[in-house]
């Protein structure tokens, strides 16, 4: 059976192709993701901070990745990049995020299995309908016939976009860098100036 908690050797990184430079500064949509902890969020009334990072999806132990999965970059890790915010979920509220979501095209039955399996203190959106993607223009890629997201965060103030990471890898580091840069310009969100 697969870890899939564990990174393999040798995966390749992906290379910025520019999908996401037109993101920071821009507006959080209004539409309804279906949330794993019930109900629906619009990302366009979330107040404060709020970290979402877009990942393509998670594997389900017994059943096997799509074809090919490790060869496409950046699609492997999506599972230590949700473990890697709920171990610094704690310190990402401590530097002030109000709001921690994954988002992925799944449905959210599918994402309930490991919100609940990986013990996630966040819940998980789903945009099956793949409307964030159309909205904001985020990049994705086709995989046995279902869209999904490339791997990205955004960071966001008051529903606006103030910081992307993108392309993101590994991806188990993206919680640590995404604490780390909050720490770096906390002062500025504070002041709403950033």
């Amino acid at each position: 059976m697969t870890d899939f908690t564990i990174l393999p050797e040798g995966l390749e990184a992906p290379v910025d192709d520019g999908g996401a430079s037109h993101l920071a500064g821009r507006r959080l949509p209004s539409l309804h993701l279906s949330s794993t902890a019930g109900g629906q969020v619009d990302p366009s009334r979330l107040k404060g901070v709020a970290v979402l990072y877009l990942y393509p999806m998670t594997g389900r132990p017994g059943l096997p990745l799509p074809g090919g999965w490790n060869e496409i970059p950046g699609a492997r890790g999506c599972t230590p990049q949700a473990c890697g915010f709920r171990d610094h979920f704690e310190e990402l509220r401590k530097l002030g995020v109000a709001h921690v979501f994954g988002i992925s095209t799944q449905t959210t039955a599918y994402q309930r299995e490991a919100a609940e399996r990986l013990h996630l203190p966040f819940p998980l959106l789903s945009d099956a309908a793949v409307d964030l993607a159309e909205m904001l223009d985020v990049p994705v890629f086709d995989v046995d016939g279902d869209t999904l997201f490339k791997r990205l965060t955004l960071i966001a103030k008051d529903g606006e976009i103030v910081k992307v990471f993108y392309p993101v890898f590994p991806p188990d580091r993206n919680a640590e860098d995404v604490v780390d840069w909050l720490a770096e310009h906390r002062e500025a969100l504070s002041r709403a100036d950033i």
